[in-house]
């Protein structure tokens, strides 16, 4: 069984802290634990995970790098590194990111972009490239959540930003259902976006946004085996997204719907998206 690092997983503690964007009565309003990431990865060969923030509230944020930071310490789970909250474009961010300059465990951070607090032009702002580019200086990556319209936004801020590296989630959130227009803009965005040398692409998320138990391999794999074309087999990581990827799918059934995906793929091609491009894009040992 193929060995495979989790480059996208969520966990959270709702005792802890405090996710505005969870609403009560949510499927996913309630905690998240280490334990329950450990159930539902069970059997699949998940050999080392890296946390990606869970978009706390602001004065949470600091609080949250604390608490992922002493998890991967541990050793007691598979969660080796971390992407931990900020907020670049604002006043302190450039205190707050500091911080992390060498951090063993902390590799990036990530704001989300598509949120509707979040305007779109929002990555153009000059403040916003100031981080970015501060960002790159400090050795740390930015985690792209956006908007499938705002690829060409993320574009533009890629290439004023050379010597960041940034990771495009979810495969630009291209949705399951779209198709016509939308999907035919998003594969031209994602074409051009892919030809930047410092972005790379995070196959993951995209179950999400499919119909709960009206969907399958075949559902996925436009997107998938676009997004795995144009960024090449050295530019490409997994994520599973859990627990978010359980609006749609269990763990299992989202991983083994990718890798029926791929299977025709050379093993090679197949060890890098899963394990081998984490291991060397994030210095993992």
């Amino acid at each position: 069984m193929l060995p495979v690092v989790d480059t996208h997983q969520h966990l959270w503690d709702l005792n802890r802290f405090r996710l505005p964007w969870v609403k009560e009565g949510d499927p996913l309003s309630r905690s998240f634990l280490p334990e329950d990431y450990r159930r539902a990865t069970e059997g699949l060969n998940v050999v080392k995970s890296v946390y990606m923030e869970v978009d706390v509230a602001d004065d949470q944020q600091q609080a949250e790098a604390d608490f992922i930071v002493e998890l991967c310490k541990s050793g007691k789970t598979t969660t080796v590194a971390a992407v931990v909250s900020g907020r670049p474009g604002t006043d302190g961010f450039a205190r707050y990111a500091t911080q992390f300059k060498g951090n063993k465990y902390v590799k990036g951070i990530r704001r989300v972009l598509h949120v509707p607090e979040t305007p779109a032009g929002t990555c153009s702002k000059k403040e916003f490239v100031r981080d970015m580019r501060l960002l790159g200086e400090l050795g740390l990556s930015f985690d792209l959540c956006v908007r499938a319209p705002e690829l060409p936004d993320m574009d533009r801020l890629v290439g004023e930003c050379p010597d960041t590296r940034f990771i495009l989630d979810h495969c630009g959130n291209a949705k399951v259902e779209e198709r016509g227009k939308e999907r035919d803009q998003w594969r031209k965005d994602m074409e051009t976006i892919a030809r930047r040398k410092n972005i790379v692409g995070k196959v993951s998320g995209i179950v999400a946004s499919a119909k709960p138990g009206h969907w399958g391999p075949d559902d996925l794999a436009p997107i998938v085996n676009h997004t795995l074309d144009v960024f090449g087999p050295d530019r490409v990581m997994f994520g599973g997204d859990w627990p978010v990827c359980t609006l749609a799918a269990t763990y299992r059934q989202w991983l083994d719907a990718l890798k029926t995906i791929v299977k025709s793929r050379k093993a090679e091609e197949q060890n890098k998206l899963f394990h081998d491009n984490a291991v060397r894009f994030y210095g993992l040992a």
